[in-house]
């Protein structure tokens, strides 16, 4: 669309807006005995979801019943339409926006069932459950999220075709041309009683790693630079056209902080740096980071004006609120007052609009997480797996190694030794003892990670082992050992510990971060510096998520296209009986000084 100031007044973006709230009391009589006229005024109220990973309905696929965790959130955007619905009879329809911050079609085997089983590509295939939920809900704009692209931008560009509202990514641009791939903004018009309307920019940003954790399906197709830098070249535009309120939204964290390293010149969670850095905007909606920020404030640099930052928590468990308070004043609307706060889903009921509205595709998820592909002899759960090594990882890196070998087999790296990582990816997945279903396999692995190999020395994995260990908190010896204060030292994620199973090690907790791991081994002897070996590794690992080191520069030697939790549903159904017997083993423990800490 044409970047000018009559495309904004005409846009047909103004979705949702129209009648207003009545105008502000009248201020008090000036001198002279003058009642001056009151101030025209105006408030509206944008609400805000983000990281919705593909839930729906208060449903959690790899346990097959209602989702539930310890705070006893809720999830779905069932439950997300029930809030909006209140807010906008509360506020008056015409005086909302509703709009997303990304991560919308990978997390659930629902969104996996439409993207892979039954997917949406197909000629005349179904509609994703993601943009019928949304399209009923009456979204006006979404951010596009790193885990938008994983299955590929053939899905992506197809669920876009799907939904009535557009996605947004300024800094998504294709590789050749150097320009948006998606549309950079929307544009809304907010009708007021005083016949002036307030013109409304959604401005979308999207996360530079995907260029690393994408790079597959995106890599000489599109290029993703700096929030910060776009969001310098395109808000001045949006000002220029007329634009009274400005807001962004970014999948993007707030903390300044990459978890990439230095292997991109671009920030990760770069929200709070665009609100510091960038002047002329109102407010951000932050995704990205799965926190929960209800306003946060941020002074702009160079104008001093506050930025109001909100982050709702992640798969509708939150949505966050953004009032705006309006005053005309010398020709023109200026935002007086920001405030930001957020709902909790779990407070109401999910609407039976949207529930109604999937029962069918629900249905067909479930039958198919309950397929049956095989048994096991002993029953397995990751409960212990962030301090212990437990058979349930052992049978991720099983299942790993023996598909790297048998993908190296004949080949010039055949002879090599192949190790694998694995990680707790979740702290409530269980194999049980009998039958397995894919809800069961797919839950060890949530995420759509696929599988490579990579050929690294000695030396370099026994480094990789020391920066995975940072994730615990120095305990010292004789001290008492708490689990739920043992783990993820400086905010490090579950997913971003590594065990590293055919080595032998010991990670000594009493040691500072970076001298934990002791007594090293490889086939019973010391490990071999030189020595080189396969890492079998998913490719979030592998393209330099989590910045460990040496990993990403490491010669590829092999990869997969397929999802890791497929490989391990194949692997099962291939052997049909699971004996962890066969495969697990103790190589790695927690000591303090040499003495076990379990």
């Amino acid at each position: 669309m044409p970047l000018n100031r009559r495309t904004f007044l005409e846009s047909s973006a103004a979705i949702g807006a129209g009648a207003a709230l009545t105008a502000g009391a009248a201020s008090p009589a000036a001198a002279h005995g003058h009642r001056p006229r009151p101030a025209k005024r105006y408030s509206f109220t944008v609400m805000g979801t983000t990281d919705l990973h593909g839930n729906v309905l208060n449903w959690d696929y790899f346990t097959d019943k209602e989702f539930d965790d310890k705070a006893h959130n809720d999830v779905g955007l069932a439950k997300i339409s029930t809030l909006v619905n209140q807010v906008r009879a509360d506020r008056g329809r015409r005086n909302t926006l509703l709009i997303d911050a990304g991560d919308t079609i990978q997390g659930t085997q629902l969104s996996y069932y439409y993207a892979k089983i039954d997917p949406i590509t197909r000629k005349g295939g179904p509609v994703h459950p993601m943009a019928q939920a949304m399209n009923a809900i009456g979204y006006d704009a979404a951010a596009l999220g790193n885990h938008e692209f994983n299955y590929g931008i053939p899905v992506l560009r197809k669920f876009e075709e799907q939904c009535d509202f557009p996605l947004l990514g300024a800094n998504a641009l294709d590789a050749r041309t150097l320009r948006p791939a998606f549309p950079p903004y929307s544009l809304h018009r907010m009708r007021t009683p005083h016949g002036r309307d307030v013109r409304v920019a959604v401005l979308g940003l999207t996360n530079p790693g995907i260029a690393i954790w994408d790079k597959a399906n995106v890599h000489g197709k599109m290029v993703f630079p700096g929030l910060e830098e776009q969001a310098a070249k395109w808000v001045p535009k949006l000002r220029s056209m007329g634009a009274d309120v400005v807001i962004v939204s970014a999948h993007s964290g707030s903390s300044g902080t990459s978890s990439y390293g230095d292997q991109l010149p671009h920030v990760e969670n770069a929200a709070g740096l665009v609100a510091e850095q960038v002047p002329g905007i109102d407010a951000i909606l932050v995704g990205h980071a799965h926190t929960e920020i209800p306003e946060y404030r941020i002074a702009n640099k160079e104008t001093g004006r506050e930025v109001v930052l909100s982050e709702p928590l992640k798969w509708g468990q939150r949505l966050t609120l953004f009032d705006f308070d309006l005053v005309w004043a010398k020709g023109r609307w200026t935002v007086e007052k920001v405030a930001a706060r957020v709902l909790n889903s779990n407070t109401v009921e999910e609407d039976p609009k949207i529930t109604g509205l999937l029962a069918d595709e629900h249905k067909k998820v479930v039958e198919y997480v309950n397929t049956v592909i095989g048994t096991s002899t002993a029953a397995m759960t990751t409960a212990d797996a962030p301090w212990k090594d437990e058979p349930i990882i052992d049978l991720i890196n099983v299942v790993q190694a023996e598909t790297v070998k048998a993908a190296l087999a004949g080949g010039e790296y055949a002879a090599l030794p192949v190790l694998s990582q694995a990680s707790c990816f979740s702290r409530t997945a269980r194999i049980p003892a009998g039958a397995i279903t894919i809800k069961d396999a797919a839950g060890l692995y949530p995420f759509e990670n696929t599988l490579e190999a990579r050929l690294m020395t000695g030396a370099q994995l026994k480094e990789y082992l020391e920066y995975s260990a940072r994730y615990y908190v120095r305990t010292p010896a004789g001290a008492p050992v708490d689990t739920a204060k043992l783990t993820n030292a400086d905010n490090t994620p579950d997913y971003n510990y590594d065990a590293v199973s055919g080595l032998t090690y010991e990670i000594d907790i009493a040691q500072p971060a970076g001298q934990r791991i002791t007594g090293l081994a490889f086939a019973g002897e010391p490990l071999d510096p030189a020595a080189r070996f396969v890492l079998a590794v998913n490719n979030y690992r592998a393209a330099g998520g989590g910045a460990f080191p040496h990993v990403a520069d490491a010669p590829q030697l092999w990869a997969n296209s397929d999802e890791i939790r497929n490989t391990i549903i194949q692997w099962v159904r291939a052997r049909g009986t699971v004996d962890p017997g066969q495969f697990a083993s103790v190589d790695w423990k927690l000591t303090r000084d040499g003495v076990p800490v379990f």
